[in-house]
């Protein structure tokens, strides 16, 4: 049997009696278990636990009283706890853990009926754009297999794109959503700071992180958001008083919106044919009866250091609860306690995680946190200003994704490359607003293409409007990988 890909069609057919869940988990093992070996993109799987799940979808029923993504398969980015699989960030140091209670967001998948059909590959702790620092083994480009999907969250893009899940979950600390959806051809959604819990995600730099979700389609985006969106008391930085319409403006036109280009993210540093596609997207905006104006944000060139300094920091300290005591690998040749701290963090961690951890360490101790940390803060703060006194004046940003499109595994970019694909996608972290990546064609080797739109916070309602109106434009969306 031949079942639709999207979210929105398998919900749809599951209504309509077209088929059942446990058929849904069945058809998706077939292919996790015929591809998944090629592509790396699942880490831990349980075949049985997704069945059950489903079997109680189904006995749920679909009626119009239905949970949201009754009997709907989904997979979770591996550094998003779960007590049903290990949890293990991709790393050594956590090799063996299994978390006792599910993150909010795994909490809220299963009360929306979800099937949570396993964990994702990724760069371990998050740390990377290849997923390439996986302790176990990279995941691949399922559009050119000699090719990275994209980091961190490198497997739940595979999986996705290859058709082995409709819909899976990422998390976003400097664009480890939207670099993958670019690099993949999916819809990829860095939401509002604090609007999704981050509580049982496990962190990188907690005032970066987000999870959202990765997706076929922007209308499965938005459903997809809508099941995880939510205040959460366990979650400091949770938002209250918010209005969960995430949908509610797509299929509107686009006439009347101002949309923001800012002339730093076009510099030759972003690949032709990517300056090309933002462009084409430019002019269609502007013939749906948008304005679309050149604008500058001089900061915008201080992005990748701000990054470096600021997440770097914050993830030394996050990082130093893993100590071979409370929890997580212990170097068994320890002979004393200094010993069980350095040889469990030498062995547990990989060469990215150390060398982000010691730069992170030389920004914030006591010598030099007043040149280095405290002042990229205060850049980082003018920054916020500047990008929201232009979202007074516009009612979106639009900008590429990446500055190139997928490399090849092992392929290093060049600096300026580099600080520019970080420049473009860490902007949106730094100061807490939405940001989605959506396909928008392939450059001249066959791979895909992804641009962003931005706004406000808590305006993801317009960039999915917006987006939705480019996709419905464009045959991009449904185009897939050979595999």
């Amino acid at each position: 049997m031949s079942y639709p890909q999207t979210m929105k069609e398998l919900k749809q057919g599951l209504q309509e009696g077209k088929f059942t869940s446990v058929e849904l988990v069945e058809h998706y093992y077939n292919q996790i278990e015929e591809h998944n070996e090629a592509l790396g993109a699942f880490l831990w799987l349980d075949k049985e636990y997704a069945l059950e799940q489903a079997k109680q979808a189904d006995e749920r029923g679909y009626k119009g009283d239905a949970p949201l993504l009754n009997g709907i398969p989904v997979a979770v980015k591996d550094n998003i706890l779960t007590k049903a699989f290990k949890t293990t960030a991709a790393s050594k140091m956590l090799e063996d853990f299994v978390a006792t209670f599910d993150a909010t967001v795994v909490r809220q998948l299963q009360e929306a009926g979800a099937v949570i059909m396993g964990k994702t590959n990724m760069d371990e702790f998050a740390m990377g754009p290849s997923n390439e620092t996986s302790y176990f083994y990279p995941a691949h480009n399922p559009w050119d297999t000699t090719r990275t999907p994209g980091g961190s969250s490198g497997g739940s893009a595979t999986a996705v794109a290859a058709r082995l899940v409709p819909a899976a979950l990422g998390t976003d600390t400097g664009g480890s959503i939207r670099q993958p959806a670019a690099y993949t051809n999916l819809v990829g959604l860095k939401p509002t700071y604090g609007l999704v819990s981050r509580w049982g995600g496990i962190s990188f730099a907690s005032s970066f992180d987000q999870i959202g979700p990765m997706t076929l389609t922007v209308e499965d985006n938005a459903l997809l958001l809508e099941a995880i969106a939510s205040y959460d008391e366990k979650d400091s930085t949770s938002l209250q008083d918010v209005q969960y319409d995430f949908s509610s403006k797509i299929g509107e036109s686009v006439k009347g919106l101002k949309i923001a280009l800012p002339k730093e993210f076009m510099s030759d540093d972003v690949s032709e044919d990517i300056r090309q596609a933002v462009k084409e997207a430019a002019d269609f905006y502007r013939e749906q009866g948008a304005t679309v104006e050149e604008v500058s944000i001089p900061l915008a060139v201080h992005i990748a250091r701000l990054y470096e300094i600021l997440a770097y920091g914050e993830a030394s300290t996050s990082l130093q609860r893993y100590d071979g005591l409370r929890y997580g690998y212990r170097a068994e040749d320890a002979q004393n306690l200094e010993e069980v701290y350095v040889k469990s963090r030498t062995q547990g961690f990989g060469e990215e995680v150390k060398t982000r951890m010691m730069l992170g360490t030389a920004s914030i101790v006591q010598r030099n946190k007043e040149s280095f940390y405290h002042k990229a803060a205060k850049v980082r703060t003018l920054l916020v200003n500047s990008v929201m006194e232009l979202l007074e004046d516009y009612d979106l940003i639009l900008a590429p994704s990446t500055a190139v499109t997928a490399p090849k595994l092992g392929e290093t970019m060049e600096d300026a490359q580099a600080d520019m694909s970080d420049n473009v996608a860490v902007i949106a972290n730094l100061v807490g607003i939405p940001a989605l990546s959506f396909p928008a064609g392939v450059d001249k080797a066959g791979m895909p293409i992804g641009i962003q739109l931005m706004a406000k916070p808590l305006n993801e309602k317009t960039i999915y409007q917006a987006a939705h109106a480019y996709e419905t434009n464009h045959d991009f969306t449904s185009q897939a990988p050979s595999l």
